[in-house]
């Protein structure tokens, strides 16, 4: 089903579309690099897409670092009434850059959090470009509300998160003003990348869902930029995603990258999903890169998990705020075990399943009552709702019935913290804390627990502050939710399903009587990997792969094809072109033997045809190109030779080569020649019930038998299902017919069983071979096809220009139809293309036969030629 997208992003993304005032122009002229100006504060050219895009090299390494939000904090001097902004140590687009060699140069674009009047924009603007490097992006008031509180906050992060908008109270229904406001941000945030962007040299990095769209808008504009994406939400399973009505506009958002990041091969394997069921794409791995080919471009994925900034959680741990709080926490809870939580307010934290697990403890193991507090530390909610409320309100009636029942005088089992706590306050939980315990139901990473294991392993003045020596023996102890993204990274910790209270309260009770042995390992392991992975690591591998993903740029061809969001780039061989009438009619002019070699389905007929009979055009077409002396015209087709007999019996002296050249007739006056004898298909009874046990096994999978071959086809089967149990197929037919002279392909959507030198290539090479025996070598040969068998036809015909037997090389004319990859050297659009083709041909043929050949011949082509046209 198409989604209801509109029909043109540039309209969507208007103005006037959605009412909103202009409030900003674009940043005057800056300096890309030095002494060069860029010319890009106006019009961006003719919106052709061009990727010729002329710019200078740039002197040293650029980063563009898109994202919502600037890693900026912005205030108002009270006495200046100033604007005055600071870097916001804690943010990971600032931290990231530990990554990268100092001379490395990052420009950030991103919106402030702060409220600047459109009279004070231009002026800040300068000032953050000049002090920071950062480009703002101002966003009208009601657009900013629909696009981030509505859409991303309302649509895209609960359904990431698994939660479905099944009533009205729960969650929100898809509201496509919403969706409006959101290509309108995003057109936004591509305006001001163009406005700084130097597209040879620089690397964009956009971070989040909040700008699914914005690589499109991008890549319509620069063909060749250097484009990546990286998710730091969850991706959820194809069946959660495809309810979203503009599906696939996202996912073409996504695959306008080169190269697209997730935390986990869960995330990633659901996105990967989600391509194959709805866009019908398929991935494979290429030296240990998974990559999707998508229309001659591959687009990588990459699976690594972001880390934290060791200096910057270090340095807390050094401050003596820090150490005197440790020193008040241990004298506070001195003979208890405490437990550290760390969660936002939302409803996909879990805190409450949280505290039901700890008053099931209690329940449980009786002798934990009055040894053991929960330290549970609420960060204040980053979205506001009745769903966020009602998890409040849970969270502290649990608490309170804990507390209730098993506390007593000076002693509470579980504290809740429900302020702004100070940064050393936390990393002085994080010291003390015997176990850290992360509940949340639905985590797209939470870094909680890296921050546990760096801040549980100390720093040598910490142990100087603390007066512990520097070689006593560290500990931690994890217990994490099965569901967040941290969790398959952390090998050592116990982990859980937060639904399941009764295992949640066991494996608290399993970390803490733990010996201290098993603890100190599991610590180590959990050290060194959270230390030698940090956020400098994560972001200098993401850049690396992404400068790998676009190395091939410049060595192939790009094209802008499609409207709308459903823009994409066709990237192809430099030598690729369309094929030219005018050069292949005059060259057909001058040569005196040639062989034609035309495909069926897909190039004398539509593969979308209902009617797969050739019409009366067709037919004129092949007789007046048969009628030529100097031609020899064969149909190669993957069909059985009793349906093309039929179908193109009126074409005398047409060839035919059936089921991929197993049968060839020269002409419907010879007999059908195949080189196989019905003895040779023994290895049928072999494959057949294979194959039938799978078409069993696989609902809406077919076989189709042939002469020739046995096919088992999976197209109507569930995309994964299929394609997992083509691979099966795949490997138990090359187990049962490894002594059998025939070979078994994995195509698209099918596996076939066929005897070992059939193909349309070879069956190409037979009719080139016996015109040479004949003494009639080929000076002109074209080939014409669609799909994948084809491309044996054309790599056939592309090896006889070194032929020995030929006297001379002939004219090749190798094409495919449509513009895709390919080994043909020429495309043509469409079948009514390849008609034109082929009526300019029989035209030509016309004019040069003699006077007693012509007046025939003419009425059949220009019947055929003038309906075509």
């Amino acid at each position: 089903m198409v989604s209801r997208s509109c029909a043109n992003f540039l309209d969507l993304a208007s103005w006037d579309l959605l009412d909103f005032p202009r409030t900003q122009r674009a940043l005057p002229r800056v300096m890309t690099v030095p002494g060069i100006v860029s010319e890009l504060d106006g019009g961006y050219g003719d919106g052709d897409g061009s990727s010729d895009v002329t710019s200078s090299n740039s002197s040293h390494e650029r980063k563009i670092i898109v994202s919502n939000m600037l890693p900026l904090q912005a205030k108002r001097d009270t006495e200046t009434g100033q604007w005055c902004f600071s870097w916001d140590e804690d943010s990971l687009l600032l931290q990231l850059r530990d990554g990268f060699s100092s001379d490395t140069e990052f420009v950030y674009i991103g919106s402030l959090n702060a409220d600047i009047g459109a009279s004070e924009q231009d002026e800040v603007s300068q000032k953050l470009l000049l002090d920071f490097n950062c480009v703002p992006t101002f966003l009208p008031k009601e657009m900013q509300e629909k696009f981030y509180s509505g859409f991303c906050k309302h649509h895209l992060w609960p359904l990431f998160h698994y939660m479905l908008p099944m009533f009205p109270d729960h969650g929100d229904r898809f509201d496509r003003r919403l969706w409006q406001a959101y290509v309108s941000a995003n057109k936004i945030f591509s305006d001001r990348v163009m406005e700084v962007i130097n597209p040879e040299d620089d690397y964009v990095w956009i971070q989040d869902y909040h700008l699914m769209v914005l690589p499109t808008f991008l890549r319509k504009r620069f063909n060749r930029i250097k484009l990546g994406f990286f998710l730091h939400s969850p991706f959820p399973s194809s069946e959660i995603y495809r309810t979203l009505p503009v599906r696939d506009d996202l996912l073409r958002g996504l695959l306008n990258c080169d190269l697209i990041g997730f935390h986990t091969f869960d995330y990633a394997r659901h996105f990967l999903s989600c391509c194959s069921r709805m866009l019908g794409l398929d991935y494979e791995s290429k030296r240990g890169h998974i990559g999707l080919d998508y229309f001659g471009r591959t687009v990588f994925i990459k699976i690594l998990p972001v880390g934290i900034h060791m200096g910057r959680l270090e340095s807390v741990l050094n401050l003596p705020s820090t150490a005197a709080k440790m020193k008040e926490i241990q004298q506070q809870f001195k003979g208890k075990k405490l437990i550290l939580g760390i969660d936002d307010m939302d409803i996909f934290k879990g805190i409450s399943l949280k505290l039901i697990a700890m008053e099931h403890l209690f329940e449980t193991y009786w002798h934990m009552r009055g040894k053991l507090v929960l330290i549970q530390i609420v960060n204040p909610a980053r979205a506001s709702g009745k769903d966020v409320e009602e998890a409040k309100r849970e969270t502290y009636s649990t608490a309170k019935r804990i507390n209730e029942r098993y506390g007593s005088a000076g002693y509470q089992p579980v504290i809740l913290i429900d302020r702004l706590v100070p940064r050393y306050e936390k990393t002085a939980y994080y010291a003390m804390a015997d176990c850290c315990l992360v509940n949340a139901v639905r985590d797209g990473m939470n870094l909680v627990p890296y921050k546990y294991i760096i801040c549980r392993q100390g720093t040598p003045g910490m142990d100087k502050a603390m007066g512990i020596s520097h070689d006593s023996p560290r500990t931690s102890m994890l217990v994490v939710s099965e569901f967040i993204g941290c969790s398959p990274s952390l090998s050592g910790a116990i982990r859980v399903n937060p639904w399941d209270v009764d295992a949640v309260a066991e494996a608290v009770n399993l970390a803490l009587t733990m010996g201290e042995t098993e603890k100190r390992l599991r610590h180590e392991k959990h050290y060194h990997y959270v230390s030698t992975h940090d956020v400098g690591y994560w972001a200098k591998s993401f850049m690396q792969d992404l400068e790998r993903a676009c190395r091939e740029h410049y060595n192939k061809r790009c094209w802008g094809i499609g409207f709308g969001l459903s823009f994409r780039v066709l990237s192809l061989s430099p030598s690729f072109r369309k094929l030219s009438f005018d050069h292949i009619v005059s060259t057909y002019r001058t040569t005196e033997r040639r062989a034609i070699f035309l495909d069926y389905d897909g190039t004398l007929v539509p593969e979308s045809s209902i009617i797969k009979t050739p019409n009366a055009e067709v037919l004129s077409v092949l007789k007046s190109l048969c009628r030529d002396p100097k031609n020899t015209v064969f149909v190669v087709s993957g069909r059985g030779w009793e349906s093309l007999s039929d179908w193109l019996s009126p074409c005398e002296n047409l060839g035919i080569a059936a089921e991929h050249g197993y049968f060839i007739r020269w002409s419907s006056k010879k007999e059908w020649e195949t080189c196989y004898s019905s003895a040779d298909a023994e290895w049928k009874t072999m494959v057949e019930p294979v194959m039938r046990s799978y078409m069993d096994a696989t609902d809406g999978s077919t076989i189709e038998y042939k002469e020739s071959a046995l096919v088992w086809h999976h197209q109507d089967a569930d995309p994964d299902f299929g394609s997992c149990q083509a691979k099966e197929l795949l490997d138990h037919l090359e187990s049962v017919l490894a002594n059998e002279p025939v070979v078994v392909k994995r195509g698209q959507h099918i596996v076939e069983v066929k005897p070992q030198g059939v193909s349309k290539g070879l069956a190409v090479e037979k009719v080139i071979h016996r015109m040479v025996e004949d003494g009639n070598p080929p000076d002109m040969v074209m080939c014409i096809g669609d799909d994948r068998s084809d491309e044996d036809m054309f790599e056939s015909i592309l090896s006889t220009v070194t032929n020995p037997d030929l006297p001379m090389p002939p004219e090749i004319f190798a094409c495919t139809v449509g513009r895709k990859p390919s080994k043909a050297k020429y495309f043509l659009d469409d079948v009514s293309d390849v008609l034109k083709l082929l009526g300019g041909l029989a035209a030509a043929s016309s004019s040069s036969m003699p006077e007693y050949q012509q007046e025939s011949s003419a009425k059949h082509t220009q019947v055929a030629f003038e309906s075509i046209i």
